[in-house]
């Protein structure tokens, strides 16, 4: 699972591209998608046009596939592992956490398991729910309509983020083209 990961991860890091610092930004600037907030709180000190790529490549592990949980779901599904992982980079982990529980929880259409607390962590309760719904929609359909609900939910998220922030409006196009998959 190891070079399944990585390779998430280098996907991320290109989408992301190189050293970037938009005034209209408000994470400032930004080296492989990493914040300079970010990179500071693990331990970097230097100029984030410097930021090593491993470094980048060990915070995106640890932080955005680790500690959310997003290697239990990777197991079972790299699609959408790698769709958490993506949406965690951009609206935090916790985010793309409870779009995961909320899908989950209106598959639960029979009502046959108790709906998950929509709280942004990805438990024993959170990843049994996945395993169900893999199970009975199976790894194709399932799948592919999993990741359709959390790309819906992703791009609607970005449009209220430009509701409520207009100057975030000069994102909305390349957030829709580059981060919400068809």
């Amino acid at each position: 699972m190891s070079s399944t990961i990585d390779s998430i991860i280098a996907g991320v890091i290109e989408a992301e591209g190189g050293y970037v610092n938009n005034p209209l930004d408000g994470g400032g600037a930004t080296h492989f998608g990493i914040t300079e907030a970010v990179a500071k709180a693990n331990g970097y000190s230097g100029d984030m046009r410097n930021l090593p790529r491993s470094l980048a490549e060990t915070i995106y592990r640890q932080r955005y596939v680790i500690d959310p949980g997003f290697d239990r779901v990777i197991a079972l599904s790299e699609q959408i592992g790698a769709e958490l992982v993506d949406t965690g980079v951009n609206m935090g982990p916790g985010m793309a956490a409870r779009f995961l529980q909320r899908l989950l929880n209106g598959f639960n259409a029979a009502g046959s398991n108790p709906d998950l607390l929509v709280d942004g962590q990805l438990g024993d309760k959170t990843i049994g729910a996945l395993k169900r719904y893999l199970a009975a929609r199976g790894t194709r359909d399932g799948v592919s309509v999993l990741l359709r609900g959390l790309n819906g939910l992703q791009a609607a998220r970005y449009l209220e983020l430009t509701e409520t922030n207009k100057t975030q409006r000069a994102f909305l196009f390349g957030w829709i083209k580059n981060r919400v998959a068809i």
